[in-house]
């Protein structure tokens, strides 16, 4: 049975998509069979995928080279738009509105494939995945896959705030966090020092990796990160 967990973020470009990918080459790299899924990604370009011209899913292209998982791309991403907005917007535009039961079905194939997945989420928690045919919360596809997460934020000015609420409104609606992690840090700088400290304090959440501009690895023991996962 694999083992999984969703990568949630204070909103959009934080680093997601970076620090799962070094999420999943921490764990390839002590031996372990670790996958990637993302239920919907928008703002691809196209290209060849599999032999035809396509949408090739940016974030599992990029999450796959990084982490050395060789998969196929279209296994990974159900619903790929080439509009870079909202998925819900996204879908709109181009008439593939995203369905939970699709989701679902991907997700458990890819489970079959690895030992452990990481899901990445879109934009922050409350991204609309679908507004037309049915409506679709990035929360929903989070709980109908039964996911505990791990938050990724930016280490700057305006973290605070903005860590307490995504982990306030995730408590309030039965999500579990495991932990933080927090992209573009500095250490011994002194505002991103006391924020992590700060974060702690106000979540009760710990801070369990803090990645540098530019890092290739991810600062946290294999066997930590993998205790995260929850079949």
């Amino acid at each position: 049975m694999s083992k999984h967990i969703f990568v949630t973020g204070t909103g959009t470009d934080v680093g997601k998509t970076y620090v799962t990918a070094l999420i999943v080459k921490k764990l390839r790299q002590t031996g372990l069979n670790a996958g990637y899924f993302k239920a919907a990604v928008s703002g691809n370009k196209r290209g060849i995928l599999n032999g035809k011209e396509g949408l090739i899913p940016g974030d599992a292209a990029y999450v796959d080279q990084i982490a050395g998982i060789q998969g196929d791309l279209t296994e990974m991403v159900p619903y790929v738009y080439e509009h870079a907005v909202s998925p819900h917007l996204a879908s709109r535009l181009e008439g593939n509105p995203v369905k939970l039961e699709v989701v679902k079905s991907y997700f458990q194939n890819i489970c079959e494939k690895y030992e452990y997945v990481t899901v990445e989420g879109s934009g922050g928690i409350l991204c609309p995945i679908c507004f037309d045919e049915e409506k679709i919360w990035l929360e929903d596809i989070v709980k109908e896959l039964d996911l505990d997460s791990i938050l990724v934020a930016d280490a700057g000015l305006g973290t605070i705030n903005n860590v307490v609420l995504t982990a306030s409104y995730m408590k309030q609606e039965g999500m579990k966090i495991k932990g933080i992690i927090l992209n573009h840090f500095h250490p011994k700088e002194v505002m991103e020092e006391d924020n992590r400290q700060m974060i702690t304090y106000m979540t009760g959440l710990p801070v369990i990796a803090c990645v540098k501009p530019g890092d290739t690895e991810l600062d946290i023991e294999a066997e930590e990160l993998a205790a995260l996962y929850r079949a």
